[in-house]
C-alpha cells in the first residue's frame, strides 16, 4: 500500500506564500538593479560620444605605406688615433739609456738638444716659460712611471703644449735613500723625439724634485687641395 502524502495546515500554508513571496521580491530587485545599471551604462556612452565627437576609424596602410625610421651608425672608430695610442703605451724606454752619452747635459741637471738655442735653456732655468701641464711620478714604479711618462707627453704634444713639469720625486723615500726614479726619468726623457731641453725645476715649482721640460711645437698639416 502506498503512503498517503501529509495535509498541510494552515500555518505551514501562510509560511509557503511568505516564501514564494519573498523570492519574487528578490527576483523584481535584482531585474531593477540591471535596469539601471544599463541605464546608466547608456548615459556614460553618450556622454562619452558627446565629449570626442564624430570618430572615424583610421585606415589600415599597407607594407609598402610603412614609414622606415633610418637607423643611427655607430660612431666611426680612429682606427689610426687607436693604433696611435697603443703604441705610445707599449713604446720601449731603456732603462739603461745614459743622457749623457748623447745630449749637452751640465752640472745642473739641465740638457738641449743639438739646435736648440742656449738662450731658451736659459728660459727654463729662470722658470721664464710658462708651464701648462704636469705629472707627478713620485710614488710610482718603475714600469708604472715609464708608461705614464710616455703616455703624458704623447698627449701634450698632441695638445700643442710647450713646456710640462715632471715631479720624480727626491728619492727621500727610497732604499738608501738614492734618487733611483730621477735619474731613471732623465733617460726615458732623451729618449724622447719630442723633448727639446729640460732644467731642474724652481724651488717653487718642486726644485731638486722636478723637471721643466720644453716641448717640441706639434706638427701641423697641410691640407690636400
Amino acid at each position: 500500500m502506498s503512503k498517503k502524502p501529509p495535509k498541510l495546515g494552515l500555518g505551514d500554508l501562510a509560511g509557503l506564500r511568505d516564501t514564494i513571496a519573498k523570492a519574487s521580491a528578490a527576483r523584481e530587485a535584482e531585474r531593477l538593479a540591471a535596469a539601471k545599471r544599463a541605464a546608466q551604462a547608456k548615459r556614460d556612452a553618450n556622454v562619452f560620444r558627446d565629449s570626442v565627437g564624430d570618430i572615424a576609424p583610421i585606415a589600415r596602410k599597407s607594407a609598402t605605406d610603412r614609414v622606415e625610421h633610418p637607423r643611427r651608425p655607430p660612431e666611426p672608430v680612429a682606427r689610426l688615433t687607436q693604433q696611435d695610442e697603443a703604441a705610445v703605451l707599449h713604446e720601449s724606454l731603456s732603462d739603461e739609456f745614459d743622457p749623457e752619452a748623447l745630449l749637452d747635459t751640465d752640472d745642473r741637471l739641465s740638457y738641449r738638444r743639438p739646435g736648440i738655442s742656449h738662450d731658451a735653456l736659459l728660459k727654463l732655468q729662470r722658470g721664464d716659460w710658462v708651464v701648462q701641464a704636469q705629472i707627478d711620478l713620485h710614488g710610482m714604479r718603475r714600469d708604472e712611471a715609464r708608461e705614464a711618462l710616455s703616455a703624458f707627453l704623447h698627449d701634450a704634444v698632441k695638445r700643442g703644449l710647450r713646456c710640462v713639469r715632471v715631479i720624480h720625486g727626491k728619492g727621500l723615500g727610497s732604499v738608501n735613500r738614492e734618487p733611483v726614479l730621477k735619474d731613471k726619468v732623465r733617460g726615458w726623457l732623451a729618449q724622447k723625439d719630442q723633448v727639446l731641453a729640460w732644467a731642474q725645476a724652481q724651488g717653487r715649482d718642486g726644485g731638486s724634485g722636478a723637471l721643466i721640460v720644453l716641448l717640441q711645437a706639434a706638427q701641423t698639416r697641410t691640407p690636400r687641395g
